[in-house]
């Protein structure tokens, strides 16, 4: 049994230590009455957040070489494995759900562009169970931002922030449908800003420990003055669900985006011409720096506004016209927003000495344009293959006269036509691919349906169905 003495003094030590967490907790302004309260933020604009539900044709795609068994014709596994094939390879339509926020009061959404990829159709509905077919005005895969339009008016809108604004450590909310769950709110605060994915660096993402999960793609991030300051886009996970790393694509770059969707249907980038890697310890070291800062060029692309200027390899990039760069990330999305044909002056860093180098900003090419200045010559990447140039030797033993040959072949499109490593591309849409170069140029223009491609296997020729995508 406790005695009394003991009793009391564990009670006056309890009351101390609450005091004191009273104290340490009134001293970082977490009171109660000064947590935020949510509910008047989303009342006012759940209203304008949107559930995007969409449809797709998909194939499945089958291991590759695999037929039906060497069996007699009139056996039934014959005719089972035959059946099975066939009802594995027949399109299928998929579903898919995102979130979405409208910013104007005659129909425009803004949404993620891998929400209403490759959609047949694309259901918009609103949290008064409205339901409206939406078109697609335009999508921009590298910042993830798709502008959709319903046939409405008089619609509830967001207001549009300034994610600049904001501070790491500041509060949050999300709205959005995760796992199809409508108009959901989850909080939290600004993790980091600035961050460059690896699949993305012409966008300085925001950082945020929101729960974002499937669903929410799309959907906006409001500060606590109730403004959109974000479009909740990615999430790291090794479960396919939230672990604490939330991205949003800041949407003063998502309304710049929407802005050249609306008048030319496409986003124009500048465009540098440069291979960059960050300044390490040793390497600030080595190049006489006091610390590492800066973007460091390790190669200047041919035919690019870098290789027209005075810039070189080995150069440090630390300024980009006056602003600041501290590490490599930082460039990319300066670069993204300059107008092209603009000058702009880098401070540069070239032998422990600073100088001032003026570069005109070109038009960021397309992909299988960037491809190719990539490539080695003779070779060329896409469409999830990897071709090259045939030698005379070789075009003699395979008794062609043109074409190019798959060294490659990984996840896309060209495996689910049924392309193989060793095959020889000879024609594209009725179209002969004499090399590399001309393959690149077919593929740019290809229309987003099934096209014809004939192929040289084994000395024989065989038309295949290929789909970009």
């Amino acid at each position: 049994m406790v005695s009394l003495v003991t009793f009391s003094r564990f009670a006056a030590t309890s009351i101390c230590v609450l005091a004191f967490l009273c104290i340490q907790v009134n001293a970082y302004g977490l009171n109660r009455d000064e947590l935020p309260d949510f509910a008047e933020l989303v009342a006012t604009n759940a209203p304008a957040v949107v559930n995007i539900s969409t449809t797709q044709t998909t194939r499945r795609s089958l291991p590759r070489n695999l037929d039906i068994p060497d069996l007699p014709e009139d056996s039934p596994f014959h005719d089972f494995f035959r059946r099975f094939l066939e009802d594995e390879t027949q399109p299928r339509d998929a579903r898919s759900l995102g979130s979405g926020f409208v910013i104007s009061p005659d129909g425009y959404i803004l949404t993620s562009a891998h929400v209403i990829a490759d959609a047949n159709e694309i259901i918009v509905r609103f949290n008064d169970r409205r339901e409206l077919v939406a078109e697609v005005v335009g999508a921009d895969k590298r910042s993830d931002v798709a502008l959709l339009k319903v046939d409405a008016n008089d619609l509830p809108i967001v207001a549009i922030g300034d994610p600049r604004s904001l501070n790491v450590g500041e509060w949050v909310l999300a709205i959005g449908s995760p796992f199809g769950f409508e108009s959901s709110a989850t909080a939290g605060i600004v993790s980091a800003k600035g961050r460059s994915l690896p699949n993305e660096n012409y966008v300085p993402f925001i950082q945020t420990d929101v729960a974002i999960n499937p669903g929410n793609s799309g959907g906006p991030l409001f500060n606590l003055n109730g403004e959109v300051v974000g479009i909740n886009a990615q999430i790291y996970s090794r479960t396919g669900g939230f672990m604490g790393l939330s991205f949003a694509v800041p949407i003063d770059i998502a309304m710049r985006v929407t802005t050249q969707l609306k008048l030319e249907g496409k986003v124009t980038r500048g465009w540098l011409g440069v291979l960059i890697q960050n300044v390490t310890r040793d390497l600030a070291e080595s190049f006489g720096m006091s610390k590492p800062a800066g973007a460091l060029v390790s190669e200047i692309l041919e035919n690019s506004p870098a290789a027209d200027s005075d810039l070189k390899p080995g150069d440090i990039i630390v300024k980009y016209d006056g602003t600041q760069l501290d590490k490599m990330s930082d460039l990319p999305p300066l670069v993204g927003v300059t107008p092209v044909d603009k000058a702009v002056k880098l401070e540069v860093i070239r032998q422990g000495k600073t100088i001032d180098i003026e570069v005109t900003i070109g038009e960021l090419p397309g992909d299988n344009e960037l491809l190719a200045g990539l490539e080695r010559p003779g070779e060329a990447e896409a469409l999830g293959m990897t071709v090259e140039d045939l030698s005379d030797e070789q075009r003699n033993d395979l008794q062609v006269e043109h074409g190019v040959l798959v060294t490659k072949i990984v996840t896309g499109p060209a495996q689910r036509a049924g392309i193989l490593e060793q095959d020889i591309i000879l024609q594209i849409q009725g179209t002969s691919v004499t090399d590399t170069a001309t393959f690149l140029e077919i593929i740019e223009k290809l229309p987003d349906k099934s096209v014809p491609v004939l192929i040289k296997r084994d000395s024989r020729s065989t038309f295949l169905a290929l789909r970009k995508e």
